[in-house]
């Protein structure tokens, strides 16, 4: 398995050549195993690192896909080739950030991180605990013993909808937080929120926006394939390396640690651009506005529809450069995370 080798990898330098090797005859399991529980918390430390240092550019993704928010931030320069609009869909993302700090106080930069930490941490657990417990079993039972790409395409579809069910509650709860506004707030903290939608819109209320959210598992099962093709290059570099004769060393060790952590933010990159129309329909039915009394979207398809037809095609990629902004370290720092911490647990 591709996982005990990373684990394999990143410690030889640790001990010297005889030690390792005692180390590894006294090892107890078997090469090719990780326990699921170290997937479980390893993932939730990851999730948690990512959250919390990239929390600010959160808050701005969330308002931009927002129609609540939309028309107040968004620029008035529409001109240009594709550099330069995404040059100003830049500097107006560092704007909003200071103009949140200025007129809100820096503590709105963190709005909804109390949910957000209590959705991410369980949330990742949930998804690499399932990830890669799928996997083994997918390897084990179904594909003698081998890893391919539809083994990391199954586990990761497994993975997203077994997360997005049990967490659509928490995100729902995290984005009526960041999208209440300063000069009338309606919701005093986490649990007023929970109360007041429990009593105004009923328990079934906790899981608008889950149909969009099986639509963003293919973004996070999209990521896990190209991560794991990425590393897989990552490895088999670091394979021939160890063939030549030549002696590993701790940079090299660090760098195929970072190689790997950068593969996590690019597959982050690739399967955001390709499925983000999805966070902006989600954002909208979990935000729930009211038109002439009634709900203004009612379900995905209708919701893709609307938002085109008022705003144009371009709305449905509003707050896409937070979005990257965030996601991208997000990954990098999170996968950094749980791969260190798969070894130490390990």
């Amino acid at each position: 398995m591709t996982i005990e080798r990373d684990i394999e990898e990143s410690i030889p330098y640790l001990v010297s050549d005889e030690k390792s090797a005692e180390f590894k005859h006294q090892e107890p399991t078997t090469p090719d195993t990780v326990k699921p529980w170290v997937h479980f918390v390893a993932g939730g430390i990851g999730g948690m690192a990512g959250a919390v240092c990239t929390s600010p550019f959160d808050v701005v993704k969330t308002r931009l896909q927002s129609s609540v928010y939309r028309d107040l931030y968004m620029s008035q320069n529409t001109q240009g080739n594709f550099i330069t609009k995404g040059l100003g869909h830049f500097r107006e993302t560092i704007t909003i950030l200071r103009d949140v700090r200025k007129v809100e106080g820096s503590r709105a930069l963190f709005k909804g991180l109390g949910p957000n930490l209590v959705g991410v941490i369980p949330a990742r657990s949930i998804n690499f605990f399932t990830y890669g417990y799928g996997k083994d079993v997918l390897v084990e039972k179904f594909f003698d013993g081998k890893e391919n790409s539809v083994v990391h395409l199954l586990a990761g579809i497994n993975a997203g909808f077994v997360t997005s069910t049990a967490t659509n509650p928490i995100w729902l709860v995290k984005t009526r937080l960041q999208l209440d506004r300063a000069t009338k707030r309606e919701y005093k903290n986490s649990l007023d929120c929970i109360a007041k939608i429990m009593r105004n819109e009923g328990i079934t209320a906790f899981y608008r926006g889950l149909t969009a959210s099986y639509l963003g598992s293919v973004e996070s099962t999209l990521q896990w394939v190209l991560y794991e093709q990425m590393k897989s290059i990552i490895n088999n570099r670091a394979e021939k390396l160890k063939q030549s004769g030549r002696e590993r060393t701790a940079m090299d060790s660090f760098f195929d640690w970072s190689a790997r952590s950068g593969a996590a933010g690019a597959a982050k990159f690739v399967a955001s651009m390709i499925t983000y129309p999805h966070e902006v329909v989600r954002t909208r039915l979990r935000q729930a506005p009211t038109e002439n009394g009634k709900a203004k979207y009612t379900g995905l398809i209708q919701c893709f529809k609307l938002i085109i037809k008022e705003e144009g095609l371009a709305s449905m990629y509003g707050g896409l450069t937070p979005h990257l902004m965030r996601t991208v370290p997000n990954s990098v720092i999170m996968f950094g995370t749980w791969e260190v911490f798969t070894t130490l647990l390990s």
